[in-house]
Parts: structure tokens; sequence; C-alpha cells
């Protein structure tokens, strides 16, 4: 039985040692409010800075931490042995690669743009790999390495941003040694498989949303399958939701990125508690407090996007700050919406619709037959009127009389 020679370089957390090791709340004194101008305006970017961990960053935290594990177990194995070699004799033989150690996998981790995504794969990366890389026997090993997928899918891009990363992380040289205008992808494709066997645990590709559209797309997922087989390493693709049309169009395509998939977050105590910790950070000279309509306010005009909700509340503490209102209500808020986020109103009206809705089918409804054969009502506002006396969904009401279709704005 062989001997496990490489570990975690941390253990895995779990409860509130994780959410505390994860949670970051830059410190914060009341009496900066009381600052001059100038160092409040500086002082308010440390609402950048706040991360408060949802059930998303728990998640993908441990699914990171045991894909790292599954590689590094792989290391010091037979097969790892083999693999090397093969791998070698085809660099230098210009042979077909041969895929041996198997066993590892690739995973998906897709989302709307602005929920946290990038934050949460961050943070679990400061956690599992507190350094770094590890060092065993002289050799450097990255427990995860995170690359961004070319904006044109390039195959050969993609394999040298691999090289680069590595090189700027261990001190190697493996990307110049790649740089001749002679070597092909196949070639390249087996420097980088040796290259994850000797020094990746994971490797994590981001913003894989470009394949989709370009016609490298599936030559480049292929290509990842392929480094999966003849290196062992597991491989994360973290993407927008534009990669899910993508995937979806052939299964082998579907299979390969099987893994998490998130939305805006709704409307729940995670997001009021969320509100509750960004409001606490005021930098003006009158302190509001928050309200429950305005938590409902700061939904429907985010749309449940936590960088949204980031923005709003900076950029209204800077605006109460800069015309001297000095207090974040929601016209100051109001005012930050319509000035500093105007390119994302379009997104974020489509999920206020949507919340709308939710709310309208949440409304108590009473049998409607009691009341609207004996009525008579010729004008809309009557029976509005009627709908709110009578506590029942004023739509339904109204849809009795007159053909109503709803539509997104």
């Amino acid at each position: 039985m062989t001997k496990d020679l490489f570990h975690m370089p941390a253990e895995l957390l779990s409860g509130d040692s994780l959410i505390n090791s994860l949670q970051d709340l830059p410190d914060y004194n009341e009496g900066i409010r009381e600052a001059d101008e100038a160092t409040r305006l500086m002082q308010s970017t440390d609402i950048y800075k706040v991360y408060y961990p949802s059930v998303m960053s728990i998640e993908i935290y441990n699914k990171l931490y045991l894909a790292t594990a599954l590689s590094l177990k792989k290391k010091n194995s037979r097969l790892a042995t083999i693999q090397k070699n093969v791998n070698y004799s085809s660099i230098h033989e210009q042979s077909a690669y041969r895929g041996i150690i198997g066993g590892a996998d690739s995973f998906s981790i897709i989302g709307t743009s602005g929920i946290g995504k990038s934050s949460a794969i961050q943070k679990a990366i400061e956690l599992i790999s507190p350094h770094r890389y590890i060092e065993f026997e002289n050799s450097k090993i990255i427990p995860c390495l995170q690359v961004q997928c070319p904006f044109d899918a390039s195959p050969k891009g993609m394999l040298l941003s691999v090289l680069k990363s590595v090189d700027d992380c261990i001190g190697t040289d493996y990307y110049k040694r790649s740089q001749r205008t002679s070597i092909t992808t196949d070639i390249l494709i087996g420097t980088v498989g040796q290259v994850c066997i000797n020094h990746i645990g994971l490797l994590i590709i981001d913003e894989i949303q470009h394949v989709s559209g370009q016609k490298n797309g599936v030559t480049l997922i292929n290509l990842i399958t392929q480094l999966i087989n003849i290196s062992g390493v597991s491989i994360c693709m973290v993407g927008t939701e534009e990669s899910v049309i993508f995937f979806e169009k052939a299964q082998q395509l579907a299979r390969r990125t099987l893994g998490m998939r998130y939305g805006q977050i709704p409307y729940d105590d995670y997001f009021k508690k969320l509100c509750e910790i960004l409001y606490s950070y005021q930098y003006t000279r009158k302190y509001t407090e928050l309200t429950d309509v305005t938590i409902r306010w700061l939904y429907e005009h985010t749309g449940g996007i936590i960088s949204v909700l980031v923005s709003i509340i900076h950029d209204a503490n800077e605006i109460a700050i800069l015309s001297g209102k000095e207090q974040l209500s929601i016209e100051v808020l109001s005012e930050a919406y319509d000035k500093r986020i105007t390119m994302l109103h379009s997104y974020i009206m489509t999920d206020r619709v949507k919340h709308a809705r939710t709310r309208r089918a949440l409304v108590k409804t009473e049998p409607l037959s009691d009341y609207i054969e004996t009525a008579e009502y010729k004008t809309l506002p009557e029976m509005v009127l009627l709908a709110k006396n009578q506590g029942v969904d004023a739509v339904k009401l109204i849809s009795k009389y007159i053909t109503i279709e709803e539509v997104e704005c």
C-alpha cells in the first residue's frame, strides 16, 4: 500500500470555525463620522472589503478542499510515476498521449455575475492554502492554481496561461521555454500535463463563459478533458450562466461540467443580515437606522446581486457626504441607484418584476364569487379599492372582467 506523502496544507474547517474564518469585517469606529470630508470618503472604501459568507461560500469551500485533497493524494502514486514517463516519451517522440492516472474529474461553479463567486473562491483558496505553495523533496506544489480562460477560447493560449501562472508562483521558466514558434498544441499539452503532475493540485479556470460563441469552444473543453486524463488533477470551471447554453448543446459537454449553479440570493435572513452589516458602515454625520422598508427597497433595487448592493450603499455614503445631506435616506439611496448604476437598470428591473410576481402569489386570496357577481364596477380605481378592502389580489379581481397579460419591462 502506497504511503501518502502529500498532505493538505490546512485542515478541513466546518461550523462556526469555518464561518469565522471566511468572514471579513473591517474595523469600524463610529468616531469616523466626525472626521473631515476627505478622511470619511477614503475610509468609506472599507465597505468593499466586507465579506459575510453565505451557503454558497460554504459549499464552494468544501468542494474545492475535497477536490484539492483528491489531486494531492495522487501525486505520489505508482500511476502518477508511470504517467510522468508516458508524458515525457510523448513529448519527445511526438506520439499520442495516453491517460493512465484517471479518477479525477472536472466540475463547474456557474452563477449570475456579481453574486460573489470569485470572492468565495478566493476566500476558500486562502483557507485551503495559507501559503502560495508547499514544498516536498525539492518540489514545489501549488495546492490551488487559478487562471483565466482566454477571451477567444484559444487552446494554446489556455495552456500558456497555465505555464505563466506556475512560473509566477514558484519561479520556474516553463513559459519561456515554451515560447518557440515551432511548438505545437499537442506538444504543449504534454508539457502542461507534466507541470500539473509535478506542481498543481487543483486547477481553477475562471471566466469559462468565453467558450460560448467561439469556434474554439468545444476544442478547448476537449483539451481540458485530455489534460485531466494525462495529469490526474481536478479541474474547476467557473463562469456565468452564459456558459450553460454552450454546455447543454451536447451530452459529453454537459457531463464534463456537472457542478454547482447559483442565482441571485433570495429575500431571506441572509440578505437582511448582510444589509445590517453593510449599513453599519456609515460615514455620514447623521446615523440612519435600517428599517424593514429600507431592506425591502434595497432588495428590489439590487435584484439580489451582492455587488450591486455593496455599490449602492457605498455610493450613497459618498453622495450624502459630497452633497451635504449627511444621512443614508431612501432619497440618497435612490440617487445612487439612478446616477451610479444606470447601465444595470434593465437587468435589475427584470428581477424586480419577478420578485413582485412572487409577492403577488403570496397575497392572501379569498373566493371572489361572493361579491363579484352582484357588484358592478365600471372603473379600475373602484376595482382596486374593492380588492384592497377585501384583502385580495387586485390583478386577479380585474382579470375577471378584462383580459390582462403580464409582461416584463
